[in-house]
């Protein structure tokens, strides 16, 4: 599969704020993980686990700082690596979290 097939293939509600076609897969690596482990279906998972390979991936997971909480839980139980080395798990997000009704 090549670059271009790559991005082409996972769901476009990942990138409906930037332009896709232009994206290299490797310049925009963290982009790309971070949106798939945050909103993505399984299908974009096993893309991107197929594309980058799940130890690539988790190295990446490892310095994204506004990680989901679940899927950081996901990726590290699959990469064996204690959540605590995770920064999303370390840093506090300035933001205030959403409502929880």
């Amino acid at each position: 599969m090549t670059n271009p097939d790559f991005i082409l293939n996972l769901s476009p509600h990942l990138f409906w704020d930037v332009d896709r076609i232009g994206m290299d897969p490797f310049k925009s690596k963290r982009f790309i993980v971070q949106r798939v482990m945050d909103y993505g279906l399984m299908s974009d998972w096993k893309l991107i686990y197929s594309f980058y390979g799940l130890d690539e991936i988790a190295q990446t997971a490892l310095t994204i700082r506004e990680l989901d909480p679940k899927s950081a839980a996901f990726i590290a139980l699959l990469s064996q690596i204690p959540i605590e080395k995770f920064l999303c798990y370390n840093t506090v997000s300035s933001r205030p979290p959403h409502w929880n009704f």
